[in-house]
């Protein structure tokens, strides 16, 4: 039976480095107030005008091409996981496959909006394609652009300190090499929770979820797509209730990682590398502690690059392959938790 695997992968971060500090400039927060929180001590802002979720997915994307040692023209599908698109509509993935040339054969391109486990709705959705034998070689990417939606304020502080820029790619393709490939993917949702991690505005609702607490403060939206009392409540940026969040995940990730290796018969002990998505360092550490893995299985690179979302995953494989610490034949676990609430693993051996 046909399995998929990941043949390349490519990363891109923006060159300008934010750090807390740089934070603190503009708002009421401080180095130690969002290590301690976060473990985050830096992060990747774009250019504005000059760079875009896209751009950034153009560069990853030309990389992973590259390490996986192929043609532009021999991926077969397009699928483009973020929750900060260049436009409303259309999606990303047709700018992508604009910007990257891929017009000889007009492949499809699919959007995924599943915010921090998009990578990972993503190459589920991959991997069902590659087992089927619809496609051969798969483009997946999960690029983020937040410095664009933000509010600098201490208002925001305590969602802006926790963002960066940067994409993440990877080129899945057939193999029937036996021992290799994708082993299972498991996705989940509950969208009791959906307003407790959000940005609600701009949006089609009209008011009609007016009775929802939304945790704004003064959160009456009216008919308009967007208004200026939303503007001025700041109720066009993306909330979240840290706590609940945090609470949210550490049951999470635990449940669907132990799903992934029941289905496949395999214990922690199983693991070689554990790459989950990076939220929030104390979540990544509470979860290592749980299935008793070492440092050195366990990729964390939020201290400089913050959490990019849908990006957060590829950037973390990349880094980790680039670097060495995966061999083929290792047992590769991917987590990921978020807004929607949505989450997810992935199980494979590269």
């Amino acid at each position: 039976m046909k399995r998929a695997i990941i043949s390349g992968m490519g990363m891109y971060v923006p060159e300008q480095v934010v750090t807390n500090d740089d934070l603190a400039t503009v708002m009421d927060t401080s180095d130690e107030w969002i290590r301690e929180r976060t473990g985050i001590e830096e992060r990747r802002y774009g250019a504005r005008q000059k760079e875009s979720t896209v751009s950034f997915a153009t560069i990853a994307s030309e990389r992973a091409i590259e390490d996986a040692g192929i043609d532009k023209e021999d991926i077969d599908f397009i699928i483009f996981a973020t929750l900060s698109s260049d436009y409303y509509f259309p999606g990303c993935g047709v700018l992508l496959q604009r910007e990257l040339g891929i017009q000889k054969t007009e492949i499809g391109a699919l959007d995924v909006r599943n915010q921090c486990s998009g990578f990972v709705y993503a190459l589920s959705v991959a991997d069902q394609f590659i087992k089927t034998g619809m496609y051969k070689r798969i483009l997946v990417v999960g690029s983020e652009m937040h410095s664009m939606g933000l509010d600098f304020s201490t208002r925001g502080r305590g969602v802006t300190v926790i963002f960066g820029d940067g994409a993440g790619a990877a080129i899945v393709e057939a193999t029937e090499e036996e021992g290799r490939g994708i082993l299972s993917t498991h996705l989940h949702s509950n969208g009791d929770g959906a307003e407790q991690l959000c940005m609600i505005n701009p949006g089609a609702h009209g008011g009609r979820y007016d009775d929802v607490d939304y945790g704004y403060p003064d959160a009456t939206f009216g008919s308009s797509f967007i208004t200026q009392k939303m503007i001025d409540s700041g109720l066009n940026f993306p909330y979240m209730n840290g706590q609940l969040v945090f609470k949210t995940a550490v049951k999470k990730f635990p449940e669907v990682i132990g799903e992934a290796l029941k289905t496949n018969g395999m214990s922690p002990e199983d693991i070689d590398i554990f790459v989950p998505h990076q939220a929030n360092l104390r979540i990544s550490q509470f979860v290592q502690r749980l299935l008793k893995l070492r440092d050195d299985q366990v990729v964390n690179n939020i201290q400089k690059y913050g959490n990019t979302t849908a990006a957060s995953i590829p950037i973390a494989l990349c880094e980790a392959k680039q670097a060495g610490r995966i061999s083929k034949g290792d047992v590769v676990c991917l987590a990921a938790f978020g807004s929607g609430f949505t989450w997810a693993s992935a199980l494979m051996r590269w």
